[in-house]
């Protein structure tokens, strides 16, 4: 902060009695070093300091803010955007696509030429009103409004608005529908059906949770305990080669409880067939090439045919890891551990798709109450 001193001959602890005045030697907001004189005390040369400290503190930040204002206000929203969608490196490659689908089917088309010192919470209402008269999916609704919630909270953040444009809205809200969810007993005629690395995705995604990418990414190394497989990477169906997890940076993993039948699935195919490099699965026809998911789901179409009676109208092969969260909530396990296993977001998207499938119940909240109250 910077320095007091006398330059008397008086030792510093003579100082308080000593007449001379007091000096101070700081550096401005330039680096040079300065240096003021006529302070009767030693209180009034730091008082001093203070108010220097203070004001080299506060002036580059309102110099900043005012430079900020002056660069980005007038900014054109597809000029912004462009600039934030370049610092969303920690995306994965299929999330890079669903953005730049929003801004290009949505965001730019309406708010493009707009600047960015006009964005108020009236543009933003518009914006959602004209998506709803234009006929736009309310699923496409709420996960452009996301998008444009990022983007303006970003240039809030930097001081472009003084009042935030986002405040009081009230955005598309997206229900999702039922899932369809196989039960035991469909699942275990799926466990028995197709090739064996039909039936080791089958297990990894119903008894783990995993997606059908990181299911097909599957590495022996990977289990870390006997109960438990950690989720390192998956197969990007963009690029056909291992990348990051989902809303994860490279390197980031999530643990799943990994269930004795699995594990003994997993056993068994390594001692079959070995592994290379520790992947279980690989390309049928290059084994130098990840296996692709894309398989996975030939062989889903082809036995959707051949086993029409189990397989219900509907299920997805994303039924399988639906099957993991009922099997989970079914039972008693908390919402959040589950979101947290099945590398959700955020515990909403949890909640939402599986909210009917917990347990809990107005009636038996009632019953559980009772016995407590008449304990």
């Amino acid at each position: 902060m910077g320095t007091f001193f006398k330059s008397c001959d008086h030792p510093q602890v003579k100082w308080s009695k000593c007449p001379h005045d007091y000096r101070i030697r700081f550096r401005d907001a330039s680096g040079r070093q300065v240096q003021e004189s006529g302070f009767a005390t030693q209180e009034k040369a730091i008082v001093r300091l203070a108010e220097v400290y203070d004001t080299k503190r506060k002036k580059p930040q309102s110099q900043a803010k005012a430079e900020r204002i002056e660069k980005y206000g007038p900014m054109r929203f597809c000029e912004y955007a462009a600039e934030w969608r370049a610092g969303q490196r920690h995306l994965a490659e299929s999330s890079v696509r669903h953005l730049d689908s929003l801004l290009n089917n949505h965001l730019l088309p309406a708010l493009g030429g707009r600047r960015m010192n006009s964005f108020d919470r009236r543009v933003v209402e518009n914006f959602i009103r004209d998506m709803e008269s234009a006929g736009v999916g309310v699923a496409a609704q709420s996960n452009a409004f996301d998008k444009l919630a990022s983007i303006l909270l970003d240039a809030h953040r930097l001081g472009i608005f003084d009042d935030n444009p986002l405040h009081g809205i009230n955005p598309p809200q997206y229900t999702p529908s039922r899932s369809v969810i196989p039960d035991p007993s469909q699942v275990a005629t799926l466990r028995s059906s197709g090739d064996e690395a039909f039936q080791l995705l089958v297990d990894l995604m119903s008894g783990c949770g995993l997606r059908n990418g990181e299911a097909a990414a599957v590495n022996i190394r990977n289990l870390v305990a006997d109960d438990v497989y950690r989720v390192t990477e998956q197969v990007n169906q963009a690029t056909k080669t291992y990348g990051p997890l989902k809303h994860r940076k490279p390197g980031d993993y999530r643990e799943v409880p990994l269930p004795l039948r699995v594990r003994r699935t997993i056993e068994q195919y390594v001692e079959k067939n070995g592994t290379k490099e520790g992947y279980l699965l690989r390309h049928p026809k290059d084994a130098a090439l990840p296996f692709q998911p894309y398989l996975f789901q030939n062989q889903w179409q082809r036995l959707r045919k051949e086993l029409e009676s189990p397989v219900p109208t509907g299920l997805s092969i994303y039924g399988l890891r639906h099957f993991f969260a009922s099997n989970c909530l079914s039972n008693g396990i908390p919402i959040t551990d589950v979101a947290e296993w099945m590398g959700h977001k955020n515990i909403d998207v949890t909640f939402k798709v599986y909210r009917h499938l917990m347990p809990g119940t107005l009636g038996q909240a009632a019953k559980l109450l009772e016995l407590g109250l008449a304990a």
